[in-house]
C-alpha cells in the first residue's frame, strides 16, 4: 500500500491532469455540469456492478471514474468562482465531524446500532441539514432502493416494527389485499396493491439484513446466465426457444441449474 504522502501526490496530479484537460482538450473544455450528468449516473452503476461481482479490479477502475467527476464538477465549481476541490473537501470533513460526536465529541456509542439510532436525529440539527427525517430521500432515485432508504430514515427516527419476525403478517395481509383486486379485475387497485406488496417484501429485507436491490440484481443475473445457457443449448440442435414448450424448456433450464449457472 502507498504512504501518505504518495496518496496525496497522486491527487495532486490528478488535479495537475484535470487543470490540463480543461485547457487543452476540446472535449473536456465543452463539458457542463449538465452534460456531465448522465455520464455520472452511468459510472455509479457501473461501480455497483464491479462491487457485486466483488472484482476488485474494477472497483479500483470504476471507483477512479467516480472521482473524476467529483474532479470534473469541483473544476467546474472553481471556474464559476463558486467553490473549488478544497470546499468539496472541507464541507464533507466538517460534516463528518459533527455527524460523529461520539468520535470528535462528548457523546458516546458502542455499537453500529446506536450511531445509526442518533444518526437521523443529528442531520436534522445540521445547519443547512434536512427539515424532516425523509427529506434526505432524493426524488430521483429508483422505487426499489427509495423504498430501502424511506424505510431505513424511518427506523433510525424510531418507526420500526418491535419484532422483526411481525413483518411476515404484513406481506400475507399486503398479498391477499392483491389477491383480491386481482379477482375484481381493477387495474389500478391491482398495481397499488402491487405497490405494498413490493413495499412490505422490501421492509422484510431491511429488517433481515438484506439489500433487496443487491439481491433482485444478483437474481436478475442468475436469469441471465440461465437463460443463455439454454438458448445456446437449443441453437445447438437447430432449433429456437419459441418452437419449444415450456415443458421442453424446463429441461434445459434443469441442466443448467445443474451446472451451477
Amino acid at each position: 500500500m502507498h504512504t501518505r504522502q504518495e496518496k496525496m501526490e497522486a491527487f495532486a496530479q490528478l488535479l495537475d491532469i484535470m487543470d490540463e484537460l480543461r485547457v487543452k482538450c476540446p472535449w473536456d473544455a465543452a463539458q457542463t455540469n449538465e452534460s456531465l450528468r448522465t455520464n455520472t449516473i452511468e459510472e455509479v452503476y457501473e461501480l455497483c456492478e464491479a462491487i457485486i461481482k466483488n472484482d476488485n479490479n474494477e472497483i479500483k477502475k470504476e471507483l477512479g471514474d467516480v472521482l473524476l467527476h467529483v474532479g470534473f464538477y469541483s473544476k467546474i465549481g472553481s471556474e464559476k468562482q463558486a467553490f473549488d476541490i478544497a470546499d468539496v473537501c472541507h464541507a464533507l470533513c466538517n460534516k463528518l465531524v459533527f455527524r460523529h460526536p461520539h468520535v470528535f465529541g462528548e457523546e458516546s456509542a458502542n455499537s453500529a446500532k446506536e450511531v445509526e439510532h442518533s444518526w437521523e436525529q443529528i442531520k436534522l440539527k445540521e445547519k443547512g441539514g434536512n427539515k424532516t427525517v425523509l427529506e434526505g430521500v432524493p426524488n430521483s432515485l429508483p422505487a426499489l432502493p427509495k423504498a430501502h432508504r424511506i424505510q431505513d430514515k424511518a427506523r433510525n427516527s424510531g418507526f420500526d416494527w418491535n419484532k422483526k419476525e411481525d413483518v411476515w403478517a404484513k406481506v400475507k395481509e399486503e398479498f391477499g389485499e392483491l389477491e383480491a383486486e386481482i379477482s375484481n379485475h381493477n387495474q389500478e387497485k391491482m398495481e397499488a396493491e402491487f405497490g405494498d406488496l413490493f413495499f412490505s417484501l422490501v421492509n422484510a429485507a431491511r429488517l433481515y439484513g438484506i439489500d433487496p436491490d443487491n439481491a433482485l440484481e444478483r437474481t436478475n443475473q442468475k436469469f441471465i446466465r440461465r437463460f443463455n445457457y439454454m438458448e445456446q443449448e437449443v441453437n445447438k440442435e437447430g432449433k429456437r426457444i419459441k418452437d419449444l414448450d415450456l415443458e421442453a424448456l424446463d429441461q434445459y433450464w434443469d441442466e443448467a441449474k445443474k451446472a451451477g449457472l
